[in-house]
């Protein structure tokens, strides 16, 4: 059974490899095992309770119960932009027109704004590629709102997700190279690293101050621009049908989109149930259903058969143990 967990600094080998099989522009994961160090480090005390709510960056882990491997990663930051602005192109139209010679023009701008102070963000979404069939991939990606509804106060009330822009296959990126270098003249994973290690004042000091006007870009920049990278389109549907759209928003980097819902308007936070655990030997429904615990510090969920009685739920003892829940415990259920 495949359980979704709390990180924790033992994790930080898997980590590591999670991080360099994801490759370029998945800034979340860079392949720094001193910066993951400290993430993980960050996330058990988070789970923990012991960072003021604000600061906690919640790390999740996909692992199959059976042979104890470690298949993907999940996170939710509970604030961005609050100790470090949060950057971001917003993408602006704006129409002109001369009556006298009957000429109307929409122009597509791109304006520098830190628009999203103080929201939560979901991230990080990334499964080994033997992981991404089987519903692997939808478990990882619904815990992080099974984790946000177990304990909403700790959440803000808006949410944004940020995705990978378009890479070639050969490593490069088009927005990067033929926009942003123009702004940052160093190598983009010496921009990505510092955008995770640094205060981003880096950014505040060389970002362009003035609109850029997209038609004045080369096709291959213009074509990019709020297009997710291919490995991500999986992760956009899932997104996507949680609620989640497109907010105008791009990443300065690399130009992917940004896609935000209302906390208590994402699907899967809206619709599971608090049910109380009733322990039996078997289990008659046709479909599994998602399972998580009912708080942060012990926070588990697995995708398991489950029959919903009422106000009880009843699991098979190999689904409790997998949750560490015991009959009459509480736990959240999404059929």
């Amino acid at each position: 059974m495949l359980v979704v967990r709390p990180a924790s600094p033992a994790d930080l080998d898997h980590l590591l490899e999670l991080a360099i099989l994801s490759g370029p522009g998945f800034t979340s994961l860079p392949e720094d095992p001193d910066a993951l160090a400290d993430r993980l480090e960050l996330s058990q005390a988070s789970f923990e309770g012991r960072v003021p709510w604000q600061e906690a960056w919640y790390t999740l882990m996909l692992e199959d119960g059976d042979t104890g491997d470690i298949d993907g990663v999940g996170s939710v930051k509970a604030t961005v932009g609050l100790k470090r602005p949060f950057f971001s192109f917003r993408v602006v139209n704006n129409t002109v027109q001369s009556p006298s010679l009957g000429v109307k023009l929409d122009h597509q701008t791109l304006v520098l704004v830190n628009e999203c102070t103080g929201w939560t963000e979901v991230g990080s979404l990334f499964l080994k590629a033997d992981r991404r069939k089987g519903g692997a991939g939808r478990l990882l990606s619904q815990s992080r709102y099974m984790l946000i509804g177990a304990q909403p106060e700790l959440f803000a009330d808006n949410v944004l997700a940020e995705l990978r822009g378009v890479f070639t296959p050969d490593g490069a990126c088009p927005f990067w190279d033929h926009v942003a270098h123009k702004f940052f003249p160093m190598e983009f994973d010496h921009a990505d690293r510092m955008t995770g290690s640094t205060d981003k004042q880096f950014i505040l000091d060389l970002a362009p101050r003035h609109p850029i006007y997209t038609e004045l870009l080369p096709e291959p920049a213009r074509a990019v621009i709020g297009k997710v990278h291919p490995q991500g389109v999986p992760a956009m549907a899932l997104l996507e049908s949680e609620g989640f759209r497109p907010n105008g928003l791009v990443d300065i980097f690399d130009a992917g989109p940004t896609v935000a819902c209302g906390r208590d308007n994402i699907r899967t936070v809206r619709d599971a149930r608090r049910l109380t655990v009733q322990i039996v030997e078997g289990v008659e429904a046709e479909l599994p259903a998602l399972i998580s615990t009912d708080s942060v510090a012990a926070f588990r969920a697995v995708r398991a058969k489950a029959d919903i009685d009422g106000d009880a739920v009843r699991l098979t003892a190999e689904t409790a143990a997998a949750l560490k829940v015991r009959g009459g415990d509480t736990v959240r259920v999404k059929s």
